[in-house]
């Protein structure tokens, strides 16, 4: 049961949180967004298709925002009641600021479970359909066989269409050379299409020729229809495997990176809300505080250490995080604590 005291605190946060983490997401939106609108110079996506991207995008921005908000958030919302005098009226009057603190560490500890769900499980499997969405699109851009022109791939095939009907990826009389010289392969075909197979893009021809020139013997044969596939990796949901993803980290430098930053940055908010308390609560007759100053250089080091150390999870993620809410639980007990 939240006392009442809690619920004016958590209320008062919730406003300054809500404001903070709308600015931070609109300024982090607008970084993502630009990004995407570079990846339109070298494939076509419709408005949709745009909105979809940012959508994978989503639980990446989320992780990097909210932490950063919650922590500032509490900081400045207990500041602007320091200044009011309302935290030493409410604390003069018996209540422990240990309880507060008690209930904004277990805020930030749901806050870091939740960005931990995120990074761990959401953010993999966005990042993956990303990538495999923007290969599909890259895949069907230089597929996008235009006619009359030679020189044109498909795969390991050199392709060439006479004419385009008046769908899209339609066309007739077209012809294939697949230039091995152990085995080299000819097809012509009346018509072909380029079609969505399981996600994966492949050409469908119809009515046609199939020569098959090896250095023993030459083949010909005549198909009425035949499908060439792609090799574009199919974009599943259930192609993706989590656990393996992360196994990776045990030799692959760059995911053990990922899992050390994106860990940390998910227990930002437990391992430092006792910092925000510490530099939110003040006696305004008798302190200027170090709101901005305190929070910056906190940010400022929790950060580079990440950076810094993010190569060893095994040491960087105990390490940091243990370091962190020490620090700030004594700062806490110091400062609010023997005060209060």
């Amino acid at each position: 049961m939240i006392s009442r005291v809690n619920q004016y605190f958590f209320y008062s946060f919730l406003n300054s949180f809500i404001s903070l983490f709308a600015t931070l997401f609109l300024v982090v939106s607008i970084v993502f967004f630009i990004q995407i609108a570079r990846i339109t110079s070298y494939i076509e996506i419709s408005l949709g298709e745009l909105f979809r991207l940012y959508s994978y995008l989503l639980p990446q921005i989320l992780l990097f925002t909210a932490p950063i908000a919650f922590f500032i958030g509490v900081a400045v919302s207990f500041y602007r009641l320091s200044k009011e005098n309302e935290s030493t009226v409410i604390f003069t009057l018996g209540q422990s600021p240990d309880n507060v603190g008690r209930f904004f560490v277990l805020l930030g500890g749901i806050l870091s479970v939740l960005m931990l769900l995120n990074a761990l499980i959401l953010m993999p499997y966005a990042q993956h359909l990303n990538k495999t969405f923007i290969e599909y699109k890259k895949t069907k851009f230089s597929l996008n066989i235009r006619p009359g022109e030679f020189g044109q791939r498909f795969g390991e095939w050199l392709v060439f269409a006479n004419e385009q009907d008046k769908e899209e990826f339609s066309y007739k009389n077209i012809v294939l050379y697949n230039p091995n010289p152990l085995n080299e392969r000819l097809i012509t075909a009346q018509s072909g299409e380029l079609i969505n197979e399981n996600s994966a893009l492949a050409l469908k021809l119809e009515n046609g020729r199939l020569y098959d020139i090896s250095l023993q013997k030459w083949q010909i044969g005549e198909f009425k229809d035949m499908t060439i596939r792609s090799s574009i990796a199919s974009t599943r949901f259930g192609a993706f495997n989590l656990l393996e993803y992360w196994k990776e980290a045990l030799s692959n430098q760059k995911r053990a990176r990922d899992f050390s930053i994106y860990t940390l940055v998910a227990l930002f908010p437990l391992a430092c809300v006792l910092f925000a308390l510490s530099f939110g609560l003040i006696t305004q007759r008798y302190e200027n505080g170090i709101l901005y100053f305190g929070s910056f250089g906190v940010l400022l080091a929790y950060f580079a250490l990440i950076m810094i150390l993010a190569k060893k999870p095994s040491i960087a993620i105990i390490l940091i995080f243990t370091l962190f809410f020490s620090i700030s639980f004594i700062t806490f007990k110091h400062k609010i604590l023997s005060k209060y």
